[in-house]
């Protein structure tokens, strides 16, 4: 019988998995970062935190990637799962007994970071294999859209679990949700051994590290696309930056209009998740659609600071629309067409590059922010993602066309 969508077994149970995760996730991001802040009164001490929590992606993806790649994708997500269950449960424990400790907090910051960095390289690997083939600009539309709908729907829901319960009350709530999680996860049956060629020793293992620069240096398309996905999500984060720093700065717009500006982008994800859900792109059509989206996508950031309000949110939400139309077209593409034992090589040497460009661009757009105003600082950000564009996407058109096109061979 002949498939007609995106839903088998091993692909719901994943999704159910993954909406349960980022439920946890969202549920607790927003009241760690409020209880930080609440109980320190400083933004530096809050941001260490997040630092903490990113200090393990700068390089342990490219140390582990080997690994990744050589054994079971389904034991070590259910075995993280499980494992970040049991943490949660046991720092709830111990804040019970202990109260905030800052030093605690940072600690269990950067444990739960590495984990992350883990789980989130070894789920990179092994999603793609869980979409039915032919269906993967389903199944990326509905991975995409998960975030963007659990956000918009948690928010609230968060900041109203922050006022009402303790914080270890929410720890044992996460702990829970994440071993339910795993417990989906049990039962999928695609486990992905990864290579079977013998024991990984160091020569191997060396080999295996430089693997994935060497096909990054081998294939160009690829490397282009890489490139300017690290500059533009670096770019994306001191923009955003930008946007909040002005909305609390100028007397006629307020946080409660910029919270609203964040939702009217989310909506749009959600659409263009949608959307993508229900409209096959030819793999033809992939890669003329991406160009104009990038393109419209930079120009609308430039202008975000400049117009009224009203058009601030009819400028986000088409970015939403579009956003979510090009990373959807860009997974599905740039996934079809790496090796399934390269992918968790090659996308730990993008994880580590998009990493460091945030943690530099963050630093720069601190710097230029101060100096120059934040409408100069954002629109020299957006400038910047323009120019990659040309250089990394547009010019490059034969290298990149061939992996937009890209199509997956029934494993």
């Amino acid at each position: 019988m002949k498939r007609e969508n995106v839903w088998s077994k091993d692909f719901t149970l994943i999704t159910i998995g993954t909406i349960i995760s980022a439920i946890a996730g969202q549920t607790i991001n927003l009241p760690m970062s409020l209880m930080v802040f609440d109980e320190t009164g400083s933004t530096l001490l809050s941001a260490f935190l997040f630092i903490a929590g990113m200090i393990p992606s700068v390089i342990l993806p490219i140390l582990i990637a080997p690994f990744i790649d050589r054994y079971p994708k389904k034991k070590i997500i259910v075995g993280l799962d499980y494992l970040m269950g049991l943490l949660f449960l046991l720092i709830a424990y111990i804040v019970n007994i202990t109260g905030f400790q800052y030093s605690l907090y940072l600690l269990f910051s950067l444990i739960t970071g590495f984990i992350s960095t883990i789980y989130h390289l070894t789920y990179q690997a092994w999603f793609p294999d869980l979409i039915p083939v032919g269906f993967e600009q389903q199944g990326y539309a509905v991975s995409s859209s998960i975030y963007p709908t659990v956000m918009i729907v948690m928010s609230p829901v968060a900041a109203y679990l922050y006022k009402t319960f303790s914080i270890s009350i929410l720890f044992i709530i996460i702990g829970i949700l994440t071993i339910l999680a795993a417990t989906f996860e049990v039962f999928i049956a695609n486990i992905h051994n990864g290579q079977k060629d013998g024991k990984l020793d160091f020569k191997q293992y060396k080999a295996d590290i430089l693997g994935g620069f060497s096909f990054l240096k081998e294939e160009k398309g690829i490397r282009n696309i890489y490139t300017y996905m690290s500059i533009t999500n670096g770019t994306a984060t001191g923009l955003h930056l930008m946007v909040q720093a002005y909305f609390q700065t100028v007397s006629f717009l307020t946080v409660t209009m910029l919270a609203f500006l964040k939702s009217a982008e989310t909506v749009g994800r959600i659409i263009g998740g949608a959307v993508q859900y229900k409209v096959d792109v030819p793999p033809k059509k992939r890669y003329g659609i991406t160009k104009f989206v990038y393109i419209f996508y930079e120009t609308m950031d430039i202008i975000l600071l400049f117009i009224p309000y009203p058009f601030m949110i009819v400028n986000r939400f088409l970015c939403g629309v579009l956003g979510m139309t090009s990373a959807t077209l860009r997974e599905t593409s740039v996934q079809s067409y790496l090796p399934s034992n390269m992918r968790a090589k090659v996308n730990a040497v993008f994880n580590v590059f998009m990493a460091s460009s945030i943690i530099l661009f963050q630093i720069l757009t601190g710097f230029l922010g101060d100096m120059i105003g934040y409408r100069k600082t954002a629109v020299i950000l957006a400038g910047i993602s323009l120019i990659s564009i040309f250089i990394f996407i547009i010019v490059p058109s034969a290298e990149n066309s061939k992996v937009y096109e890209a199509t997956r061979a029934k494993i």
